[in-house]
């Protein structure tokens, strides 16, 4: 039994079937532009479903992206390797420039696994194929033995390719949680910007016509002037920190010694 919910603002109907599958579920999407009428269908697997196993002799996207976010969580790079192509494609949108080619792609890679520990994983909650279209979308958060990391939540797109009987990852468009909640104020600064572009179109169109050219003369001017003074300052603070954990380690050590110690005379 199938029950039709429409979008008749979007000419959208979405078309959900009652019957549940393990964790799989199938959903349609029909749009009608004009008079034709066009027919996506998108599948939805659950976190669950992701499995130890390699990828079959005929992988969906699905079957790459998950052994692709498994590899992440065993911080095997050489694995990792093996699900981007030659030319990948990678924009993490936390980062001012993409990184281009495998090379450089697997260099940023290893420093994320580097940077998440031992203990930190990706889980995945959804992911979502596009059909023949070789294209596959992830919720994901990251956890801390089983514990969810604050403000990490996020989504990636990826574009695959086939590679013989594998497929492989070409481009990947990351979006990661801001951990910066601005609410009415980002509606307001929205406001105050649109209402200068409206004010000066033509310095508008300059800025938009050069506006790699500005943001690269402000990283420079950043790397410059500001990055001498602030990588100290952090490595200063990352240190303290780590200082503070081992301090912190090593007397909860002192004290559950203690307890042990007591009640051990006391018996």
């Amino acid at each position: 039994m199938a029950t039709r919910m429409p979008l008749s603002a979007f000419g959208i109907s979405l078309l959900t079937s009652n019957k549940q599958e393990t964790n799989n579920h199938r959903m349609q999407l029909r749009m009608k532009p004009g008079n034709e009428s066009k027919r996506y269908k998108t599948k939805i697997m659950s976190s669950l479903i992701i499995g130890d196993s390699d990828t079959g002799p005929d992988p969906t996207p699905a079957d790459t992206i998950k052994q692709f976010y498994k590899c992440m969580n065993e911080k095997n790079p050489k694995r990792v390797e093996n699900y981007l192509s030659d030319d990948c494609f990678f924009e993490d949108y936390s980062f001012p420039k993409p990184f281009t080619g495998k090379k450089e792609v697997v260099h940023f890679l290893k420093q994320l696994m580097t940077g998440m520990g031992e203990n930190v994983e990706f889980h995945v909650s959804h992911i979502y194929e596009g059909g023949d279209d070789l294209i596959a979308g992830v919720n994901w958060h990251l956890e801390w033995k089983n514990k969810q990391v604050p403000f990490t939540r996020g989504c990636s797109l990826y574009r695959l390719t086939r590679e013989g009987e594998r497929l492989t990852i070409r481009n990947a468009q990351v979006f990661v949680e801001s951990p910066i909640k601005p609410g009415d104020l980002f509606l307001v600064f929205l406001k105050m910007v649109t209402s200068l572009f409206d004010a000066f179109p033509e310095a508008t169109e300059w800025f938009f016509r050069r506006q790699k050219v500005i943001v690269q003369v402000l990283l420079k001017i950043y790397s410059i002037f500001l990055v001498p003074f602030i990588s100290p300052m952090v490595s200063f603070y990352v240190n303290l920190g780590n200082f503070i954990v081992r301090f912190v380690s090593i007397a909860l050590k002192i004290l559950k010694w203690c307890s042990r110690l007591f009640t051990t005379t006391e018996n």
